[in-house]
Order: structure tokens, then sequence, then C-alpha cells
């Protein structure tokens, strides 16, 4: 399980972290998800969100699926008919917004779908009419392929690919913003320093590497942190109905990244 990406919930205060309305909470405006369960898919901008989300969250649903014995191809198939089924909205209409926290509306409305699946005993024709989401991306890398045979179920598979798609998602981001301001190299050299990161270096190497000081590195670090787990709400929010919901859902996602 890879826990090298900082999700404790102290956040000390300064000038690197984004607003919150309240503490430990980020400034919820409209998220993806809010926008599809306000208006439950009947607006294009609706439909933009969903497709968005499907696009992000396509990993957690395949591992789910490979777990339940299907094959590769097969896997593939189910996972695309299933996102195509969403983007039809046949499963928006029976969310509660007070309930709607994205991670578990997927999982609910992907076990009915594969047992109907089931029930029918036969493939879906798909890619006639239907509005499938590109997944030229879809590859089964090593861990998906450990994961299909590890002895537990396919919804702790489901939540453990969950939090590791979130936390590779916020590492991205601020890649990037690191990235768009000339601090590529920096960005490499401070996520050495992220706890079960092999052989990183020491904070002396690092520093000398940089050309810094050690107490600079340090408060540079400090900023990397503050800013990831700014993100990380960030991408928590667009998961959920309510700001009310973030901080629970931080909690769980924390509890399976060290289960």
């Amino acid at each position: 399980m890879d826990r090298n990406v900082p999700v404790d919930e102290d956040q000390a205060s300064g000038d690197q972290v984004a607003p919150r309305t309240q503490r430990g909470m980020v400034a919820f405006t409209t998220t993806q998800w809010s926008v599809v369960l306000q208006a439950q898919g009947e607006s294009p901008a609706a439909q933009e969100a969903l497709e968005n989300l499907c696009r992000t969250y396509w990993r957690p649903v395949y591992s789910f699926v490979r777990r339940e014995g299907l094959g590769r191809e097969e896997a593939e198939d189910v996972t695309q008919g299933f996102f195509a089924q969403l983007l039809e909205r046949k499963r928006l209409s029976a969310v509660r917004k007070e309930k709607g926290r994205l991670r578990s509306f997927l999982l609910g409305a992907l076990k009915y779908f594969l047992a109907d699946e089931r029930r029918r005993a036969m493939a879906i024709k798909r890619g006639k009419g239907q509005r499938l989401i590109p997944l030229e991306r879809l590859r089964v890398d090593e861990r998906i392929e450990m994961e299909s045979s590890d002895p537990v179920t396919a919804e702790m598979i489901y939540e453990r690919r969950w939090a590791l798609t979130i936390l590779e998602h916020v590492l991205s981001r601020l890649k990037d913003e690191y990235r768009a301001v000339g601090n590529a190299a920096l960005f490499d050299s401070l996520k050495q320093l992220l706890p079960d990161e092999p052989g990183s270096p020491s904070q002396a190497d690092i520093a000398a590497q940089l050309g810094m000081t050690e107490n600079a590195l340090r408060q540079a670090f400090y900023r990397f942190r503050q800013r990831y787990q700014s993100l990380l709400r960030e991408e928590i929010a667009h998961t959920v109905a309510t700001p009310g919901d973030i901080e629970d859902e931080l909690r769980h996602l924390i509890a399976v990244i060290e289960a």
C-alpha cells in the first residue's frame, strides 16, 4: 500500500494554505459532484461534470470488477458499459443529495450494475448511440495485477484504489503547479522527503544539491505539505455534496491508506 503522501489532518496556520471557511475545511463553492446532484444530470454542465468524474475515477471501478473474477478484456467492457449507463442518466435520479458521496454512490451503482449483468447473462451491446468514456489510457499496471490476486474483497480493493486515485491526482496537480512556475526540480527533490519514499536522501543532501540551507529546505517542504493538504481537501470536495462531508471523507481515506 502506498503511504508516501502526507495525509495527516493537522494543519498549521500560514500564508501558503488555501482559504478555509472553518478549521480544516476548504472553501466549498460549486464542485463537479454537487453540480451533478443539484441538476440530477439534466444540464450540459452536469453532464460535463459527470464525464470528468468518470474519467478521473474509472480505475477503482475497474479494480473492483477485476477482483470479482472477470478477465481483463471483459472487465474493460463492463467498466465501459457501467459508465455509459451513468452518462445516459439511468442512475442519478436514485441519489439522495444528503447521502450523495461519489465514492459510495459509484460503489452501490456498480454492484447493482454487475448483478443486472449477471441476471441477463449476456453481453451488453455497446457503441450504438451510447456516450462512452475514452479509456485509451486503460492499461493494467503491476499494482492492479497484484490487487487481482490479493486475499481481500472486491470492496476493499475498490476503497484502496479510490484512495490511491485521489492521492495520485493531488500529487499530479501539485507537480503541475511547481512546474508552471519553473520549480519542477524543487518538486522532484521535495517529493523524495515524503514518507516511505524508497532510497530517499537526507534533508542535508537535498539542500546541498539545491544550493539551499537546511532551514530553507525545511520551510520549502513545510509549504509543500501545506499545499498538498489543501489540494487534497479540494479534490475530496469534488466528490461530496456538502462541505460538512469533507472531513468525514478525509478521515475515511486516511483509514483506508493506513489499513
